[in-house]
């Protein structure tokens, strides 16, 4: 049996469409669905069974089957959510539970980080699990998600676990996302409703307005990366998933009205004074690492990306596995 946490939300779905690619349908789904449309997801996939996130925690150990891994997804991946008790319990702590029950049955524990965790990029942006105690997150997400980066690398659990850091991933199965989702998305749908993309200013002289620089990773590969360490079990450590290659604002828009045969009309509009002071303008993931561990599968441009998330899905309003 693979459990995967955050079954139901988009890399976590997105993982569970591809497992089921490889033949792989002994998959117990574990989340919470609330009131948003993750339901949909769900629904083209195959998979042994679903739980509640809460339950499943109450009952990890009184399983009755043979665990092989345990993909953890599952978070609250908000950057403005303010409560910090509540992202310590759902982030930290529940993760913690995860990793020490994996760990004592010797079982396969593969988990999300994020680049949320590198803050505004000072520190560099290399996945080494002992830079882990001089990040400086910017958000209490990015901290949470840290803080349990260090607890694993104090206990020495990366000789046994995967932790993957996401950079800005991007793809079908986000839509229920809100206002998390990628700019893609929303792009798409300024595109659709008014013609043209709003982008922010750029409040920092070394970059032009919408030349901000973000590493864009296509969902489609974060989930081959997330796989490649349920396939390859001595490899253990933490490691960056994302291009590798730091694009612009302008180019991901660009590739998106390129993708929809539209000449491009971007407004360029006042960055939030409450997200100002926690903006980034540059990352970009350092995936040498992953690569010498031995991923070889190419990384999608950001163009191809684009297109096939627009054409094949957004188009045709189609979820994965459709």
């Amino acid at each position: 049996m693979i459990i995967v946490t955050g079954g139901a939300g988009f890399i976590g779905s997105a993982v569970i469409w591809q497992l089921n690619n490889l033949g792989k349908t002994d998959i117990l789904i574990v989340d919470e669905l609330g009131m948003t449309d993750k339901w949909k997801n769900l629904v083209p996939l195959k998979f042994y069974d679903f739980m509640n996130k809460l339950i499943f925690i109450e009952n990890l150990n009184k399983m009755g089957f043979k665990i092989e891994a345990i993909i953890h997804m599952g978070a609250n991946s908000s950057t403005t959510e303010r409560n910090a008790d509540h992202l310590l319990v759902n982030n930290y702590e529940y993760s913690r539970k995860l990793a020490e029950f994996c760990i004592q049955r010797d079982i396969r524990f593969i988990y999300a980080s994020s680049a949320a965790t590198y803050g505004d990029g000072s520190k560099g942006f290399e996945d080494r699990e002992d830079v882990s105690y001089s990040l400086r997150p910017l958000n209490m997400y990015g901290y949470s998600k840290n803080l349990f980066d260090i607890k694993a690398y104090r206990e020495g659990w990366f000789n046994k676990i995967a932790g993957i850091k996401y950079f800005n991933v991007y793809g079908p199965n986000e839509y229920h996302k809100g206002n998390m989702r990628s700019v893609v998305h929303k792009a798409f749908e300024q595109i659709r409703d008014t013609g043209k993309v709003r982008l922010f200013k750029s409040m920092n002289p070394k970059y032009n307005d919408g030349e901000q620089m973000r590493d864009f990773v296509y969902v489609k590969d974060a989930v081959n990366m997330t796989l490649f360490f349920l396939e390859n079990k001595r490899v253990s450590g933490i490691f960056n998933a994302g291009s590798g290659k730091a694009r612009t604002w302008n180019d991901l828009v660009n590739a998106l009205f390129k993708a929809l045969n539209r000449k491009p009309v971007i407004e360029y509009v006042e960055l939030p004074a409450e997200i100002a002071d926690r903006y980034q303008y540059f990352t970009e993931a350092n995936i040498d690492r992953i690569k010498n561990a031995g991923y070889s599968e190419e990384v999608t441009s950001l163009e191809n990306g684009v297109t096939d998330y627009v054409k094949n899905y957004l188009l045709k309003d189609l979820y994965l596995g459709y």
